[in-house]
């Protein structure tokens, strides 16, 4: 009888075997985030806080459990004052999850506020083994340099070999130059930017030589409603994402699903009228289609 019942047993558990072979495991969201570029908004407006078309998605964020965090990607103020970093901070407070900091030109009118507030303005953290890196190119004209670069090459050497992907986060458009592909994309602003910048002979070739996919998103876009409010660009292991807000007619925001299989996915969040998709799939964007 025993004999008989294991039999049994093991026909079923042969079966149930097979049955999950045949089954195609459908990868979930392990995390998302959000990042966000260009928050104080429009140009001469003096927000209190957020540019008001992305507060508005505050319940968006909210109700989103696979959301855990966000970054700011530069010109989170229009200028570094107290009033406008409390504003700032106020904000943060309400929308109740983990936001990091990368600082534009704006931010940084007054460098020793924010440091005192916030700390320095390059850095790193991980999460869910994904390695990301804060880059500052207010430092020096653009350029990653110095202590700034040596930092960044610390960090890929000790920290990208445990990592499935590696995000970059800074605020200037460091790949754009006016002899590049990149050059009819229409950017905020080359405040600063000094006449060489060494992003495509020093900092480029870093991520390039990786074994595994870097994002790379800049925030200084989307000031004006010049059809450029985001990019998308993809080339061996890099791809180089744009995002931002304040022209008032394609605000948006970019939140990034990183799945279970080490996939990723973006959802492009249109900020003006009801229809958060109505600027269609980061992917789609086609930079020969600009211009």
């Amino acid at each position: 009888m025993l004999l008989f019942i294991s039999a049994i047993t093991l026909v079923s558990v042969a079966r149930c075997e097979r049955e999950n072979e045949d089954q195609q495991i459908v990868p979930f969201i392990r995390y998302s985030f959000f990042v966000a570029g260009h928050v104080y908004g429009k140009p001469g407006v003096d927000n209190i806080g957020f540019h008001p078309p992305f507060r508005q998605k505050f319940d968006l964020i909210k109700n989103d459990s696979s959301i855990k965090f966000g970054v700011l990607t530069g010109d989170i103020v229009s200028s570094g004052t107290t009033t406008n970093w409390d504003e700032i901070d106020r904000d943060v407070e309400e929308l109740g999850i983990e936001v990091h900091f990368t600082v534009g030109n704006h931010d940084m009118s007054d460098r020793k506020l924010f440091e005192t507030r916030y700390g320095r303005t390059f850095y790193s953290y991980s999460y869910n083994k994904d390695l990301f890196i804060v880059l500052d190119p207010n430092l020096d004209g653009w350029n990653i340099s110095h202590e700034q670069l040596q930092f960044l090459k610390d960090e890929l050497k000790q920290k990208s070999a445990d990592a499935d992907h590696v995000f970059v986060l800074f605020h200037q458009v460091l790949w754009w130059a006016e002899d590049n592909i990149f050059k009819n994309v229409d950017i905020n602003s080359l405040d600063g930017r000094a006449d060489t910048i060494n992003y495509w002979d020093e900092v480029e070739p870093l991520f390039h030589s990786l074994p595994l996919p870097v994002f790379l998103f800049a925030g200084d876009v989307g000031a004006f409603a010049t059809g450029d409010e985001f990019m998308y660009y993809r080339y061996d292991n890099i791809t180089l994402i744009t995002s931002g807000m304040g022209g008032e007619v394609r605000d948006n925001f970019v939140i990034v699903d990183v799945y279970s299989d080490k996939t990723i996915s973006f959802r492009l969040i249109a900020l003006n009228g009801s229809d958060i998709n109505a600027l269609g799939k980061l992917e789609d964007y086609r930079l020969e289609e600009k211009k």
